[in-house]
């Protein structure tokens, strides 16, 4: 299969072959760290230091996970984070600027929105 260039796939998605085969993705598991904090502030202030290191984070709902990095684990502690060690698949956000849907309104120059969730 080619894909066009950019491509983001996520776990679950399912690509069709030109002979009408299905592929699924898997995402395989990696070694994870699972930030979680007392409330949205300290989660807030976690997600901040870990963009301000343009550090690849996956989002989830009260949680944030990145790779394993002993700096960055030091660094999260320091902040009150509660850390636990995983293996999990890993899917960070795409970022801004990954392909995926614009406002065409505002004109095709516009950083792209990843869509999430799934398949684009």
């Amino acid at each position: 299969m080619f894909l066009p260039r950019g491509t983001i796939l996520r776990g679950g998605a399912r690509l069709e072959s030109k002979d009408g085969r299905i592929v699924e993705v898997v995402a395989a598991p990696e070694a994870l760290v699972e930030a979680r904090c007392a409330n949205a502030l300290e989660l807030t202030r976690a997600a901040y230091h870990l963009g301000n290191r343009h550090v690849a984070v996956q989002v989830l709902d009260g949680a944030l996970r990145i790779q394993q990095d002993h700096v960055l684990e030091h660094m999260l502690e320091g902040l009150g984070v509660q850390l636990v060690k995983l293996d999990a698949p890993f899917e960070p956000e795409a970022g801004a600027y990954a392909p995926g849907h614009h406002h065409s309104e505002r004109g095709a120059t516009e950083a792209r929105i990843h869509v999430m969730g799934g398949a684009q």
